[in-house]
Order: C-alpha cells, then structure tokens, then sequence
C-alpha cells in the first residue's frame, strides 16, 4: 500500500504542541504520516513537532508557499533572493520535522499575477533559483515537489506539461513535481494524460476534492484518478489536503469562505476511502 497522510491545515496552518493531540488520533486512524504548512514559527516548534511525531512512529511531509515580496519569477534579482532565502529556511524548518519532501507552488508567488500568459525567461528565472535552492536542500536528502495550480490561483504552471517544463529548467535531481487531483480537475483533459505527462518527475500526491471537502463526496473522478495512478505504479505519498475555516487567517488568504466538511469527517472518511479504492485499483 501507498504511505496516506493528512495535512493539518484542515485544523491550522501554525505548528504547535497544539496538535499534538490531532497527529496521535490521526495515528490511530491509520495515517502514516502528517502533513505541516511550513509558517512564520520559531525552530524549536519545529523541532518538537519533528521529534513528537517521530517517537510515535509516523512520518512527516512539509507544503509551503511564497508571497509577492519573495517571487522567483520577479524582474528584481533582490526579490528573487529574497525567494531563494525563504525556500533555504523552509528548507532547515522540513530537517527540523524531519521530512524529506517539501511540496507546494514556490516556483512562483501565490496569486500574483501579471495579465499575460507565462514566458520562458520566468520558466528559466525560477529554474535557477529552485536549483540554487535544490543545491541546498540536497544537503538533508530533501526533495522539492513542485505542485501545479489552477488558473485561478497561479499563471506559471496550470497543467501537468507546463509543470514538467519548469522541472527540466530546475535541472536538479532534488527538483521534482506533485500532482493534486483538486487542480488537475480543473485543468487536465484527463487524470491518465496528466499523470503519464509528469510520470517521470512525479514524487508526491495530493488527495483534494473539487470542493475540498472529504474525498470521494464530490465530482472528482475517482475511479479515473486512482487506475492512473496504478497504470503509471506510482508508490509514494497519498495525502489527503482539505481546507476549513478553522485557522480564519489561512482561510482567508486562500479563499475558503466555507466550510466543506467537519475535520474529523474529512480525515476519518478520507482515510477509508483512499485505503478502499487503493484496494480496488491495486496501488
């Protein structure tokens, strides 16, 4: 079976002793792992999430995002730095939790857009920096696993073949891609074609429904989702991301004005789901 894990920013996107409680009912849930948004908090906080999780004997993975004021793909060499040097103390932040894939779109700033379609120097802008960034992260056996968003949400990368290309312009092999089916409902013509197109890259797996609530309650195509990802044997991480209103700030920032699912309903019924349809698909 595939390694299926939960991000808790269905609860927050701070880590804290806080959910301590959250990742030992996760476990006994059957989660392998938990999945932490990589914030503003101070490395001790890290490191005994890191620390807490590991003595139970789960595993973590690590998502982050970047801002306008530290965009790989800005004009200003300054500004890209300033991307280079989040992605560096992301970097420490996922050694501290002990992970060893940071997943996310940090090759461009969250909902910053230009009116234009993306062009091949900013393809080529943020493949140095995520190589610089790769270089470093190499040091702690950390892949990057670059996430594809929607239109709504990125201009850069929207599908599967445009998130290949910025992959082959990181030219690193710490630099690699994530596939989440809540985007690629969106924007691929099929989930087989989108997962065959990023196939050789492909080191980390989101499962999101189109509403983000719990999976497998939505329009999502499962069944098509879960026989592509047999068809192409992929072996890692399923992680389920669902989003609420519990941490308003995140929400907010995201535009979740809603709430979709209880938490608990997510995790719970997510994690019978993915194990049902693994089973009936053969993952």
């Amino acid at each position: 079976m595939n390694k299926i894990g939960f991000n808790v920013l269905a609860w927050t996107a701070a880590v804290s002793d806080d959910l301590f409680p959250i990742i030992e009912r996760l476990k006994t849930i059957g989660y392998d792992g938990a999945e932490f948004y990589l914030g503003p908090q101070e490395a001790a906080a890290y490191q005994r999430m890191g620390s807490f999780v590991k003595d139970l004997g789960l595993e973590t993975t690590a998502v982050m995002t970047l801002g306008a004021d530290e965009n790989p793909v800005s004009d200003s060499i300054e500004v890209r730095q300033k991307a280079l040097d989040k992605i560096k103390w992301a970097v420490d932040r996922a050694h501290d939790l002990n992970s060893k894939v940071i997943c996310g779109p940090f090759h461009s700033a969250h909902t910053v857009f230009v009116n234009r379609p993306a062009e091949d120097r900013e393809y080529a802008l943020a493949g140095e920096v995520l190589n610089a960034a790769a270089e470093y992260a190499a040091q702690a056996n950390i892949t990057f696993a670059l996430e594809a968003l929607n239109r709504f949400e990125c201009y850069l990368c929207n599908t599967m073949e445009q998130l290949l290309k910025l992959v082959k312009a990181a030219d690193h092999p710490n630099v690699r891609a994530m596939f989440d089916t809540h985007h690629s409902n969106i924007e691929e013509k099929s989930y087989l074609n989108g997962l065959q197109t990023i196939q050789p890259v492909l080191a980390h797996v989101h499962i999101s429904e189109n509403d983000r609530g719990t999976p497998g309650t939505g329009q999502v195509k499962w069944d098509d989702a879960f026989a592509a990802l047999a068809a192409i044997k992929y072996d890692g991480w399923l992680t389920i991301e669902a989003f609420s209103r519990n941490d308003p700030g995140f929400a907010n920032a995201i535009g979740v004005w809603r709430e979709f699912n209880e938490p608990w309903d997510i995790a719970e019924n997510g994690y019978k789901f993915i194990r049902e349809m693994s089973l009936k698909h053969g993952l």
